[in-house]
């Protein structure tokens, strides 16, 4: 059965024991998912490459320490009575619009998160297979759209030939461009 790629889904729900703090990763394998019944059903992401592992940045250890249960299985994030947290309390736990407002980004979504990694993920220089493998996709339209975003260095490119050419064209010419010349 395919379940939601929902972000409560995705990040909320993950166990512990799938999060590696020494190596730095989470291990991908299974979601909660909240059906339109309200029924909170466990299962596999909604594609084959949804099953990842995915670096995590070292500050979840004190979140860790603080919110998690010693305990095989325990929620990263859980609800108030320690089970898996519903889409609809997750702004009320973590008084989510207080906070974003209180930070001066009001109306950023928790999926915004998401957003902003894979574009930091792409101005890393990821290549296009390592973009779509931390995103969970199995396609190239969602990585390349990302990709496309932070692609400086077309313009950059442009920006430098274009003066190489108002160089020779002026006569400032150091020998650098060379002259122009059939190819092959």
């Amino acid at each position: 059965m395919m379940l939601s790629d929902s972000p409560a889904a995705l990040i909320s729900f993950a166990l512990s024991m799938d999060v590696d703090l020494v190596a730095k990763a989470v291990r991908v394998r299974v979601a909660f998912v909240e059906r339109s019944t309200g029924r909170l059903l466990l299962g596999p992401p909604k594609s084959k490459a949804g099953r990842r592992t995915v670096g995590i940045i070292p500050i979840l250890k004190e979140h860790t320490d603080t919110y998690v249960q010693d305990e095989p299985g325990a929620l990263m994030f859980p609800a108030a009575k320690g089970g898996p947290m519903r889409r609809s309390g997750f702004s009320t736990r973590t008084r989510w619009v207080d906070v974003v407002k209180d930070m001066g980004l009001p109306g950023l979504h928790f999926h915004d998160l998401r957003h902003t990694g894979n574009m930091l993920a792409a101005m890393s220089g990821a290549g296009l297979k390592d973009l779509m493998a931390r995103m969970g996709h199995d396609n190239v339209r969602a990585a390349m759209i990302y990709q496309h975003a932070v692609r400086g260095a077309d313009q950059v490119i442009t920006d430098a030939i274009d003066q190489q050419l108002k160089k020779y064209d002026e006569g400032d010419d150091d020998g650098s461009a060379g002259a122009l010349a059939p190819v092959g």
